[in-house]
């Protein structure tokens, strides 16, 4: 049955929403576009600073390098560096707006600036609270749930919110709802839907995507998991995706300026949902389209995997782009609902689970992990090979797999989540 033309806008609105252009790894890009609503909104660099943080976001940005700061890392660089920028409107790429005038301004305002840091008792996994003053000026920001959504900002008790194009707080009934994703309506809508409205969207992943990725293999960057994949496990095509992914990461994670399209609030996850993918497509000799075809299959999978999953938690977020990118694979060699059904269970049973304990280098590893999951699954079907429904968290259906993986993530490891937040600020 063909798709209603209401589910293809649906499907394509999607795409669009999540396919956006970030520069550096996302929750200190988060943290640096709120403290650089907070600047401007001041006119000018707040002395003080009162800087709540939920958990998730503490232990994503506590080890990363931040863009544009000389290899500066962690969330005091990550506000320094947006009150500096102060440009709002690039919003995840607001780092982009520091040059050699102002990049130098960065650490003599994090030595001179007023700043306490502290952890929000919230509800949300992803939280950002700033709070500045400026002479006899004060702002207050919020940022909550996704990494643009800005809840509200006040100067001096005054609501401006409107100043930095926000709708509403609950962002939930924002976007397109995600819950009508389902693997058989992708495989449909991926293999019909009128590219026209997804050209560029899709070409600007091909392209961000494979150039930091080629950077992370070209140069030496973080733990080098990519350049090292390729010295030692050999010149073939499964080696080639998994080192690529990870090298995208291996560039980003250390501070690497090369912008990414992000999935699902991820670069790491927009890498591994794409480069794989791609990869595999230009080897194979496919046409543009069918590559990108194949990628909406893995994009789409990867954002229907994590819709239920949610944006930060304990389970790693690139294993659902890994196993997302396997299914891209099984389309490009023909697969369709069937086969690619049984390469998402085979794939999700391989790695569920990991840990995310922050963004680091050694996300480089995870998603070459990932991508061996995602190709392993997608071989083990090719060769008549499966998981049955009984094995673990496996059950039967494709979607009630998807949703006992869901459960796992959001129930199962929440306290896990708190845990490991606990081991990393060393309590």
């Amino acid at each position: 049955m063909a798709l209603s033309s209401e589910l293809i806008c649906a499907y394509t609105e999607i795409l669009k929403e999540e396919l956006i252009p970030a520069m550096g790894c996302t929750e200190p890009i988060a943290i640096a576009y709120a403290a650089s609503i907070a600047s401007h909104a001041l006119g000018g660099y707040p002395t003080r600073l009162k800087v709540g943080l939920s958990g998730n976001i503490i232990k994503n940005v506590k080890s990363v390098i931040v863009p544009l700061t000389g290899g500066m890392h962690g969330i005091n660089s990550a506000i320094c560096a947006g009150v500096i920028a102060m440009a709002p409107e690039k919003k995840l790429q607001v780092l982009c707006a520091l040059n050699d005038s102002n990049r130098h301004l960065i650490k003599e305002y994090q030595s001179s600036v007023d700043m306490e840091i502290y952890e929000l008792d919230s509800q949300h996994t992803f939280e950002i609270l700033i709070e500045g003053e400026l002479k006899n000026k004060k702002v207050a920001t919020r940022v909550a749930k996704r990494h643009t959504n800005v809840v509200y900002v006040t100067l001096n008790g005054k609501d401006i919110t409107s100043k930095y194009h926000v709708k509403s707080d609950d962002v939930e009934k924002e976007g397109t709802d995600r819950s009508l994703l389902n693997v058989k309506d992708i495989i449909e809508f991926a293999e019909t839907v009128d590219l026209t409205d997804l050209t560029q969207v899709l070409q600007n992943q091909m392209c961000m995507n494979m150039a930091i990725a080629t950077e992370g293999i070209r140069s030496e960057w973080g733990a080098s998991i990519g350049k090292t994949l390729l010295e030692t496990g050999g010149d073939n095509l499964r080696t080639r995706a998994r080192a690529y992914a990870a090298a995208g990461s291996d560039a980003r994670m250390s501070g690497c300026e090369m912008p990414v399209m992000i999935i699902s609030g991820s670069g790491n996850q927009g890498i591994c949902a794409s480069v794989p993918v791609i990869i595999y497509g230009q080897a194979m000799g496919k046409s543009k389209e069918e590559i990108f075809r194949a990628m909406i299959v893995s994009d789409l999978i990867t954002i229907h995997q994590k819709t239920g999953i949610g944006c930060l938690s304990a389970y790693c977020g690139a294993i659902s782009a890994g196993c997302g990118c396997g299914c891209g694979i099984c389309y490009l060699n023909g697969g369709r609902y069937y086969e690619i059904a049984h390469t998402l269970v085979n794939s999700v049973a391989i790695l569920s689970g990991t840990i995310c304990d922050g963004a680091k280098s050694s996300c480089a590893a995870k998603i070459s992990m990932a991508v061996e999951a995602g190709i392993m699954g997608y071989e083990m079907m090719k060769s008549g090979h499966q998981f049955f429904s009984g094995e673990g968290i496996i059950t039967k259906g494709v979607e009630n797999t998807i949703n006992n993986v869901a459960r796992l993530a959001s129930v199962g490891m929440s306290l896990t989540d708190k845990e490991i937040i606990k081991i990393m600020l060393g309590n």
